[in-house]
């Protein structure tokens, strides 16, 4: 078998194994939350009577092992449950949630991802100069800054003070791009600075690990242009860090959007975990983290694959 394949199918094998642990425990830590399932739908005031029909009705009387094949037997057909609260099917709700998550953080990693990526080069440009140390300080600053302090920063400023921006980001059917755009901005906006400071700092490590190189001192002697060698010569030699990065982030612009998306009230996965955690909705808590879980994974196999991908030793094997 081809190295590349050989890899994919380790990577792939090795992903389900950690999904299924990953469920193993999504499950196991709803189960083991304090209070009782029943007694929260049904409040207070309820019998004994109607709490011990509910619980039949769940299926909480069944043994723990049982209930998580059910549940995990069903979330490999695609039913992932109904929700305890309001008895919506939950794969429903959550499609529209999750294509609202996946809009809000595929506008970020448009944005975000050539921005370190130049700002990388530039401050590979001029190591050790004003642009780099001013750079690098920015970028480290926004990272330090937790990101509900930076939501209700920038939501002051440029939705309350100049107006500029909604402050609530509400998204819904019908509206155009550019509403929507609109909407998003101050979301889109934090969740750029939250990732670009990691990811401009390990582009410009990378890069700056390749100038050590022979075959950049070759270009240097050649006469070269600075840009032109960090560009042509040094950076597709470092794309493989790059990429792993860009990819882990990715990861994080679609997993951990959760404070973001309270902060500014949007419609997201974020949101609905949280409005469901409150509600003490276990279903809804499950299938979020089950989604999570799987797409965090697939962002690091995917990153996996793309830096093997662009090792040409396996690419050309001898």
């Amino acid at each position: 078998m081809h190295p590349i394949l050989k890899f994919v199918a380790q990577r792939i094998a090795l992903g389900l194994v950690l999904l299924l642990a990953a469920s193993v425990l999504i499950f196991a830590g709803t189960q083991i939350l304090p209070g009782d399932v029943a007694q929260s739908i049904l409040g207070q005031s309820a019998t004994e009577t109607a709490l011990a029909n509910l619980r039949a009705e769940l299926g909480l009387n069944e043994p723990v092992v049982s209930r998580y094949f059910a549940w995990l037997g069903g979330a490999l057909q695609g039913d992932l449950g109904t929700a305890l609260t309001n008895g919506q099917d939950i794969a429903d709700a959550m499609s529209r949630r999750l294509g609202n998550t996946l809009f809000l953080a595929g506008w970020a990693a448009l944005i975000s991802v050539p921005l370190a990526i130049i700002l990388g080069l530039i401050a590979v440009r001029y190591n050790g100069r004003w642009p780099d140390r001013l750079i690098s300080a920015v970028t480290l600053a926004t990272v330090s800054v937790p990101e509900f302090l930076l939501g209700y920063i920038v939501m002051f400023y440029l939705a309350v003070q100049f107006r500029w921006f909604p402050s609530v980001s509400t998204v819904y059917d019908g509206m155009t791009l550019g509403a929507k755009l609109n909407a998003i901005a101050l979301p889109v906006m934090v969740l750029v600075m939250v990732v670009l400071g990691h990811m401009m700092r390990m582009t410009r490590a990378a890069i700056l690990n390749v100038m050590q190189s022979a075959y950049v001192e070759t270009a240097e002697l050649k006469g070269l242009r600075p840009f032109t060698i960090i560009w042509k010569h040094a950076f597709p030699n470092a794309i493989a860090p790059v990429v792993n990065v860009v990819m882990l982030n990715m990861a994080y612009l679609v997993v951990g959007v959760v404070v973001v998306e309270v902060v500014f009230v949007y419609p997201g996965m974020g949101q609905y975990l949280v409005d469901h955690v409150a509600k003490r909705d276990v279903p809804v808590v499950q299938a979020c983290g089950l989604v999570f879980a799987a797409i965090y994974i697939g962002f690091n196999i995917l990153a996996d694959v793309i830096a093997i991908v662009a090792n040409p030793r396996l690419r050309h094997p001898r």
